[in-house]
């Protein structure tokens, strides 16, 4: 039921799932409900001596308070409420659904949400349900809430970042999280998630580690490190106590060695790692830089004219039936020197433009034996396109027969929606391997029929796909988030391997579902971004793939005007207001500004403008046509580009204000 209450009658409920907020988000709403009013209801229930508990809504709740505070408002003030009748266990969840779609809830909220639905008897399939998540993430977020509660309340408070608390729950001793969270907060330098995953898993760690051959034994033990030492033990065997000051005197060591080899190498930066590998996130963001072996010297190719001839020499020794042992003994030494004096000449160390190299970074590495190495490999920072205006693209969209109607989107916001629905195809195949396995078996046995011409849908045959817009990051939208939490779960342990042997073996030795969960990943995420429309943008393949899995786009994906309303003209937002409530709803919004207008648009489509059931089932039931995945048989728009026409999000007069976006 909805009803007007004084805001003086509004207290907080204990069953809100938000335990904590953003400062700066808090001011954002403060003024946005100053400027334009209460744009959303509160949920609340009937509490004692005539007050109501705000279930969903106590960030706007507080702004009022606070500008009740400010004599901006009454303290009577009518506040347009929804009135729930239904039980505390509901209203966690009704209170933990209108949250988890705002603003980004802290990690440590969600966990505890997710646990006490668990805990009053639903499953993590359930709860994944409800919510329209992937199962890996609710998992994820139980497993946060058994961290020990001194890393759980860093967690909470943004004194650790969700990665560094992931790392903490790689080993479910409490006690060791504990112990190493005390030992990393005393450390001058900032961990980062392998320096913890690494020190709550070895509780101490042995002299023949890299970091102790790296800072050395006495070092160690200047700086205060304590070291135990068994009877039998040598200065290998034996185990140093304090790994958080072996780590931190081992990063500062590689970060002064790595300066001094920029400044040697001439180089703009080289970053220092203490794996023995550059992992993903070390170089993400980065690009490789073109560079060619360094030339062979007029000495190194006579030695190697020398060397050949020797080859064939000694050669002739193996393939003469009647030489005696010893020669052919001989000969076998003197062939494998030979080859090993060949590679070592042919082991040329890359070299790089100099119109690149002062702009050039390389990667310090730790090698096994506690040797700082740098990776024969050049990275420069990925640099944004500079900002055009944006072509305007006409995609007309119907069935055929039927009166098409043409909207004008932009060329950024067809890119931006094309990665988005990217996203979400890819997670749904990430979920799925036996698919995953089927579209990477069949894409590399079709690849001898393949016809040239033809744009491919995945790039399992090329490097991954970067997306059409460099640096674009949908990292609010679902999907996107979903999928970056699979892939945090992903079992990395075969990567500690020395050689490609190794790390072979130690992926082959993880469970069916750790390597079935690696296959579906590597499949989804060379996915091509598209959009169904004619074009450049259309893969018919991928159409059939969402069609097969069944994908809801209107789950994953929901139109709000920072990614869609603000960015299309006022006609395409009104004609998507016809389509869910006829004319009707329409025209209520036609003598509306811009701006309030995709605001208006954004709460019709997120089911929280108050309107007939059928028109907002319709609502949250709508995605632009280009986001769906075409059925079978259906024709896309047919777009054409004109050259003349601007991304809306730039017209000053119709622009959302940012205040709204809270």
């Amino acid at each position: 039921m909805i009803k007007s209450i004084p805001l003086n009658k509004l207290v907080q409920s204990p069953r809100n799932v938000r335990r904590h907020s953003d400062p700066a988000a808090d001011v954002e709403l403060k003024a946005s409900i100053a400027a334009h009013g209460l744009l959303q209801n509160l949920i609340v229930r009937p509490a004692a001596k005539g007050k109501f508990e705000v279930e969903a809504g106590e960030r706007r709740r507080r702004a009022m308070l606070a500008l009740a505070d400010e004599k901006l408002l009454a303290r009577d003030h009518e506040v347009t409420c929804l009135v729930l009748e239904d039980s505390a266990e509901a209203a966690v969840e009704t209170s933990l659904a209108e949250n988890f779609h705002r603003l980004a809830m802290n990690p440590a909220d969600e966990a505890q949400a997710f646990a006490a639905l668990v805990a009053g008897g639903a499953t993590v399939e359930d709860v994944a349900r409800r919510f329209g998540l992937a199962v890996r993430f609710v998992e994820g977020r139980l497993r946060l809430a058994k961290l020990a509660p001194v890393v759980f309340e860093a967690l909470a408070s943004g004194q650790i970042t969700l990665d560094i608390a992931k790392a903490f729950g790689a080993t479910s001793d409490q006690e060791i999280q504990t112990r190493v969270f005390e030992q990393v907060s005393s450390a001058y330098y900032a961990p980062n998630p392998d320096s913890i995953r690494r020190m709550v898993l070895s509780g101490t760690v042995r002299g023949s580690d890299p970091r102790a051959r790296l800072v050395g034994r006495d070092a160690y033990i200047a700086a205060g490190g304590r070291i135990e030492r068994e009877l039998f033990d040598d200065d290998d065997s034996e185990s140093w106590a304090d790994v958080a000051l072996l780590e931190s005197l081992a990063a500062a060591k590689m970060e002064e060695q790595a300066k001094a080899l920029a400044a040697e190498q001439g180089l703009a930066w080289v970053k220092p790692t203490l794996d023995p590998y550059a992992s993903h996130d070390l170089v993400e963001g980065l690009v490789r830089l073109p560079a060619e072996p360094a030339p062979l010297t007029e000495a190194e190719l006579a030695r190697l004219d020398e060397l050949d001839a020797s080859y064939d020499e000694h050669a002739a020794i193996l393939e003469d039936e009647d030489s005696a042992g010893e020669a052919v003994a001989a000969a076998e030494a003197a062939i494998e020197a030979i080859e090993r004096e060949c590679q070592e000449i042919r082991a040329r160390p890359p070299v790089i433009a100099a119109a690149l190299k002062a702009e050039a970074g390389m990667v310090l590495v730790l090698s096994r034996d506690g040797t700082p190495v740098l990776q024969p490999v050049f990275y420069g920072e990925r640099q944004a396109e500079p900002a055009k205006a944006d072509d305007g693209i006409e995609v007309v969209a119907g069935e055929e027969g039927s009166d098409k109607r043409r909207t004008t989107l932009s060329k950024r916001l067809v890119d931006e929606l094309a990665m988005q629905r990217r996203d979400v195809l890819a997670l749904h195949v990430a979920s799925d391997p036996g698919l995953a396995l089927d579209v990477m078996v069949f894409t590399l046995a079709d690849a001898d029929t393949h016809d040239w011409r033809a744009r491919a849908a995945t790039t399992l045959r090329a490097p991954l796909p970067a997306g059409p817009i460099i640096g674009f990051e949908a990292k609010d939208a679902p999907a996107s988030s979903a999928l970056a939490e699979l892939r945090s779960g992903l079992d990395e342990s075969w990567r500690a391997g020395e050689d490609a042997t190794c790390r072979f073996d130690l992926f082959r030795a993880l469970s069916d579902d750790s390597r079935a969960a690696w296959l579906g990943y590597v499949v989804a995420r060379s996915l091509e971004a598209s959009l169904n429309m004619a074009g450049e943008r259309q893969l018919p393949f991928q159409d059939h793939l969402g069609r097969l899995i069944g994908i809801d786009m209107a789950q994953w994906w929901r139109p709000t005007a920072a990614n869609y309303f603000d960015r299309v003209s006022k006609q395409v937002i009104l004609d998507a207001l016809t389509d869910v409530g006829g004319l009707e709803l329409s025209s209520r919004f036609a003598s509306v500004k811009k701006g309030d207008l995709a605001m208006s648009a954004e709460r019709v489509f997120a089911g929280t403008y108050i309107t007939e059931v059928e028109v907002r089932e319709k609502a949250l039931a709508w995605v632009p046509e280009v986001m769906r995945f075409a059925a079978a048989g259906q024709d896309a728009g047919e777009p054409g580009i004109d050259a003349t026409a601007a991304d809306p999000a730039v017209d000053t007069d119709d622009q959302s204000p940012r205040e709204l976006a809270a």
